[in-house]
């Protein structure tokens, strides 16, 4: 066969293409600006399409049909087909469109939430050619048994069923062939078509070209399967602890760059609510083992599954819950980890412009945005949801009346929230399926009250304290509904929770409510000592009774452990704990002398009761009450 010059150029774009293992803008414009064959081959087959399609969109603008909420509904549908339809690359741009409500129009938006990364399988005999040209084996000599047919085929590869030589079962993940040279021609024009619209259309805001590039990098990641393996081993790790976690085994023998070898996990979607009863499990208590887990990694690790759809969740019959793909991975750092929670303070407190401030300290919104007209629109979005309390709130409701706002205002959705809220609409979605009445808050609240009480971070701290105190007065009822919020998590640590009670009691955080115990102390140990020293007087000869306690008359017996309210208040909170016990207390004793504000607590409290005994003496004891009231007359 005789190559013609251009065959030769386009060998050349896919030889080079395929070299790449990261994604580099540069480097591919390069590839592709210089021979345009093929390029112009793949403009042809996806502007010619995308071009009808706006043109059709422009005629329904100009005569007002899209103003009509079906039709516009329709064309957000055919724009969800048409991506799908154009290649892994536009489906993954659409997916990423999906979390970005500051870009997309809310109409569109929900339909390219619904867009399916599945796609027809390709030729075995390719996906068997692949294995061997990576591994450097004959597929019979890496794995007793291979099925030629795949199980299920996505965008960017298949798996196959296989056996290695040791009986052991495995899935085989297969990329597709050219991928990689297809995923990098697409980018490419996805991105030159990205930096036209941010050139040419006023109405958009944000970089379309960076978030194309931030979809490039985590596209090459995901064509990596050795990277891949890394982060199902990484996941696995972390969550070693967890006896109700699985995460199948990596075969770092038979995994490489296109070929991914891993445990074969037998189980049933967890969304097949037949298939997981018949196992024996709880399918909702199996959904909480999956919103405390998912918890755990945005809030604790701060890595975290992005792409937690049925498929990659399966209920196991030994009552495990199985993540499966770990393609799609993300991170979040310690300081948007704590912010997230102390956005979810100020939400709780109804705070609203703090909230619009915790917007700007987690990049959602530039430093000199004007915050004003955003803090009632923020009201307008959650204020009517908080009605019935965080833990009743509907997520997915919310979170589409917030991307109103986003589109709205000049907000800028950072890529890590994109997928957090991907990871958590998708999780509520299985939820769902199993609880109609499931809120995914309401599962989530108890391990934010959790981290809010066990945290020893001191913006955790000072959060706690705006939680818990309203201006300068100490809400106990708010410390029994964290307490107890927290104590509905799973995976309480009732000893670390007391600590931290006490390192906030003990903490500078903690002046204002010490005060309290001293001020509540000193008024009832001082109330007691009064009806004690009436008592006793009434008992001397009236001649010899001061003038002040001979027309007063005790009052009835207190209980000084039930008046001292703040100590009851915190008793009681402790003793609605699951598994507290005294000896938890007694046990921290010798911390508790050891403290030096618990002896700075004792000289305010000696000093206050001498100044009250003072009072008491000059004002109560020693100073007739007939002589108070003619004065108290004469002064009206």
């Amino acid at each position: 066969m005789v190559r013609t010059p251009a065959d030769s150029a386009e060998l050349g774009d896919f030889i080079e293409a395929a070299g790449l293992l990261e994604y580099d803008p540069a480097a591919i414009t390069r590839i592709y600006a210089g021979h345009p064959q093929r390029l112009l081959k793949r403009l042809w087959q996806t502007l010619v399409p995308i071009g009808l399609y706006l043109l059709g969109v422009g005629f329904d603008w100009l005569s007002r049909r899209l103003k009509n909420p079906q039709r516009a509904r329709s064309r957000a549908r055919e724009a969800a087909d048409l991506v799908a339809s154009l290649g892994p690359a536009f489906i993954k741009a659409g997916q990423a469109l999906s979390t970005r409500p500051d870009i997309v129009p809310p109409v569109l938006l929900e339909e390219l939430a619904q867009l399916q990364d599945q796609l027809p399988g390709f030729d075995p005999a390719l996906a068997m050619a692949c294995i061997e040209e990576d591994l450097g084996q004959p597929v019979d000599t890496i794995y007793a048994q291979l099925d030629r047919e795949p199980i299920s085929a996505a965008s960017l590869g298949q798996v196959h069923k296989g056996l290695l030589h040791n009986g052991q079962k495995v899935a085989v993940k297969v990329q597709r062939p050219g991928l990689r040279e297809q995923i990098t021609l697409d980018l490419y024009i996805v991105r030159n078509i990205a930096a036209w619209l941010n050139r040419n259309v006023g109405l958009i805001r944000s970089d379309l070209v960076a978030l194309i590039d931030e979809l490039g990098k985590r596209v090459f990641e995901e064509m990596d399967y050795c990277n891949e393996a890394s982060n199902a081993e990484t996941f696995a790790r972390l969550h070693a602890h967890n006896p109700r976690i699985a995460v199948p085994r990596i075969h770092r023998e038979a995994t490489s760059r296109r070929v991914l070898t891993m445990e074969w996990i037998e189980g049933v979607k967890l969304t097949n609510l037949e298939a997981v009863r018949e196992l024996g499990i709880d399918p909702d208590e199996l959904v909480q083992v999956g919103v405390n887990c998912s918890l755990q990694q945005l809030l604790e690790h701060g890595f975290f599954h992005a792409d937690p759809h049925p498929g990659n969740l399966l209920a196991l019959p030994d009552g495990r819950l199985a993540y499966l793909d770990f393609g799609m991975m993300s991170e979040v750092s310690r300081e948007s980890r704590t912010g997230l929670i102390q956005a979810v303070v100020h939400l709780v407190n109804r705070n609203f412009a703090k909230l619009s401030k915790d917007f700007v300290s987690l990049g959602f919104l530039a430093e000199d945005v004007n915050l004003e007209p955003i803090v009632p629109a923020f009201e307008g979005v959650f204020g009517q949801a908080l009605e019935m309390g965080v833990s009743r709130m509907d997520f997915k409701a919310v979170t589409d009346d917030l991307s109103g706002v986003m589109y709205k205002f000049p907000f800028r959705v950072p890529p890590y929230y994109a997928l957090i809220i991907r990871s958590l609409v998708t999780l509520e979605g299985i939820a769902l399926s199993v609880d109609p009445d499931f809120k995914i808050l309401g599962a989530a609240y108890p391990y934010f009250a959790r981290r809010l009480m066990e945290d020893p971070d001191p913006s955790l701290r000072n959060s706690l304290k705006e939680m818990l105190f309203d201006g300068e007065v100490f809400r106990w009822q708010r410390l029994d509904n964290l307490i107890a919020s927290a104590a509905q998590g799973s995976q309480l640590d009732l000893d670390g929770l007391l600590d931290q009670v006490l390192d906030f009691l003990f903490s500078p955080n903690g002046g204002l409510l010490r005060q309290q115990l001293v001020d509540a102390m000193v008024q009832r140990i001082d109330g007691l000592a009064w009806q004690t020293t009436l008592r006793l007087g009434k008992r001397l000869p009236e001649r010899l009774q001061p003038p002040g306690l001979r027309q007063r008359h005790p009052g009835p017996g207190l209980d000084p452990r039930l008046e001292l309210e703040p100590i009851r208040q915190l008793l009681v909170i402790l003793n609605s704990l699951p598994g507290f016990e005294p000896q938890l207390l007694l046990k921290r004793l010798p911390r508790l002398i050891g403290e030096p504000e618990l002896r700075r607590m004792g000289l305010d409290l000696a000093r206050g009761l001498a100044e009250r005994s003072v009072v008491r003496l000059l004002r109560d004891v020693l100073t007739d009450p007939a002589l108070q009231n003619r004065e108290a007359l004469a002064g009206a």
